[in-house]
């Protein structure tokens, strides 16, 4: 079945339910199956094939899910571009997945324009908004016909080209058949934390483009509706939840912090969420705790990446429940498998982990990437057998539930001990006194590596060093305990919103002789 099919079925069953929302659209599931067949016929009329490559590039607005709707009734492969990627960045995305097009918001499509001597394969330049590209994008759509191409490519053909650094920084792709996108759509089906129906309303605050995004089809299915915001602005955020009537909502750690923060929260009414996603990256489980205090007992976890294509662990809203009653370190879980993915932590032998002992997440399953695109040699190193090795330390409980430690490549080695920062950095989020903290190996000639804490303070909050150097004396192991406290206003984050170790750790190396990551 090809996937563009769900929203003419849904046209069909819930023609005037609203499907997509932004600033400037309220797009019914009848216009939201008229545009998007108006939009794949029109770019084949262009002269794009089945097959072909073509990018979007802009903040969240409706256009993005017409587009990847468009492109699965084509049969075109959809290359998402973060909007908030730079210049050089987006010039090497384009040029390294040969785009035959691009679809991009005003801004993008200036700056694309700007660079169009670097980008040799890009033919067309299609512009959402503005007369600057080579193409109007509603231009395309009025030469569409409102018909359906009727595309079926098959499940092992590529459907999307999912760019991603990882730890190393650099953007690799991550080919996503089709039968992988299908797969996303059955495991948020199937997600134990799942409470879509008819009429659902989800706010997308994070990029749609990557995790946000990966949501809109399954509720697409249900008839739901998908609420744009082009950016994270807290007060806007709230005022959403509380006029739209949203019931779920993802967002990355650093965006629940900054609400649980905000001293004015209480003045909003966010009594129609019924679920609150968090992921992308660690929470430690006093913010995990706060945040529960402030949108109730409707926070669930998911853990994945886009080789897996998003989800494949989840800590459900009762495993959250059942934590806060029982044993809070459960909080630090990125929860279990539930889908038709099999997630096991195993040693360097391939044999699973027993309790406590601390391994790599292996995925196997059909939501498991085709491998990097371009990249034959970085395919080889995280693909083996079929399954795919995250580069995720964790450990693994006698119930299944899965504790990540850290990224492989951000472990700091000091006197020979392995230090994990996100358990530093757990510690850290307990203090009253701290908003943010990256922890970091630096360059130490006694211990190879010294912990070092870079933190972030709450606004008006009076805290030394010392006080935090006292604290984690008392609150951690002498080999985990940092080092040195650094101070900053703002910790250095990439366009998920996620904060990055590796530029807060790279300018402390960028003297020595040995370089670590």
């Amino acid at each position: 079945m090809n996937l563009g099919n769900i929203i003419t079925r849904a046209a069909n069953y819930w023609p005037q339910k609203e499907a997509v929302v932004d600033a400037r659209n309220r797009l019914t599931y009848r216009d939201l199956e008229s545009q998007t067949n108006r939009l794949a016929s029109g770019l084949l009329a262009m002269g794009l094939a089945p097959g072909n490559r073509v990018a979007i590039q802009a903040l969240n607005c409706a256009e993005l899910a017409v587009a990847e709707i468009a492109f699965y009734k084509a049969g075109l492969v959809k290359v998402p571009v973060n909007a908030r990627l730079t210049v050089d960045e987006t010039v090497h995305v384009l040029n390294d997945s040969r785009a035959h097009a691009v679809i991009a918001g005003k801004s993008q499509t200036v700056a694309i324009m700007a660079n169009r001597s670097q980008l040799p394969h890009l033919e067309n330049v299609i512009a959402i908004e503005g007369d600057e590209g080579d193409h109007r994008y509603q231009d395309i759509l009025d030469k569409g016909e409102d018909v359906s191409p009727g595309a079926d490519p098959a499940d092992d053909e590529v459907a999307v080209l999912h760019y991603t650094s990882g730890s190393s920084g650099v953007l690799k792709a991550a080919m996503q058949s089709f039968g992988n996108r299908k797969a996303i759509v059955r495991k948020m089906l199937t997600s134990p934390s799942s409470k879509a129906r008819v009429g659902s309303r989800m706010a997308h605050v994070g990029p749609v483009t990557h995790a946000s995004g990966m949501s809109m089809m399954p509720l697409f299915y249900y008839g739901g509706c998908n609420i744009m915001l082009d950016r994270f602005d807290l007060v806007e955020l709230l005022e959403t939840i509380q006029k739209e009537k949203v019931n779920s909502i993802f967002m990355v750690p650093t965006m629940i912090n900054r609400i649980i923060n905000f001293l004015d929260i209480d003045k909003y009414d966010l009594s129609s969420l019924q679920n609150v996603t968090y992921g992308a990256a660690p929470m430690a489980p006093s913010v995990v705790e706060k945040a529960m205090n402030t949108f109730g007992p409707i926070l669930s976890q998911g853990y994945g990446a886009g080789e897996t294509s998003s989800v494949v662990t989840v800590l459900t809203e009762q495993d959250h429940i059942d934590a806060l009653a029982g044993d809070k370190k459960r909080l630090a879980s990125c929860g279990r498998c539930y889908f038709e993915t099999d997630v096991q932590v195993l040693k360097d032998d391939g044999q699973p982990v027993k309790p406590g002992e601390i391994g790599e997440i292996v995925v196997r399953g059909p939501d498991v990437m085709m491998g990097y695109w371009g990249a034959p040699e970085l395919t080889e190193e995280v693909i083996r057998d079929g399954a795919y090795l995250t580069g995720d330390l964790a450990t693994v409980d006698d119930e299944g539930y899965i504790f990540i430690v850290d990224r492989k490549k951000e472990m700091i080695i000091s006197g020979g001990f392995n230090v994990y920062p996100s358990e530093v950095e757990k510690v850290l989020y307990e203090h009253p006194a701290i908003f943010e903290a990256a922890v970091i190996g630096v360059p130490d000639e006694e211990w190879g590596e010294a912990v070092k804490a870079v933190v972030v303070k709450k606004p008006d909050a009076e805290v030394s060093a010392d006080d935090i150097l006292q604290y984690c004396k008392d609150n951690l192991p002498g080999f985990k305990r940092p080092r040195s406290v650094d101070f900053t206003d703002e910790l250095p984050k990439n366009p998920n919103g996620k904060i990055v170790r590796r530029q807060v750790r790279d300018p402390y190396w960028a003297d020595s002789d040995r370089k670590v990551g």
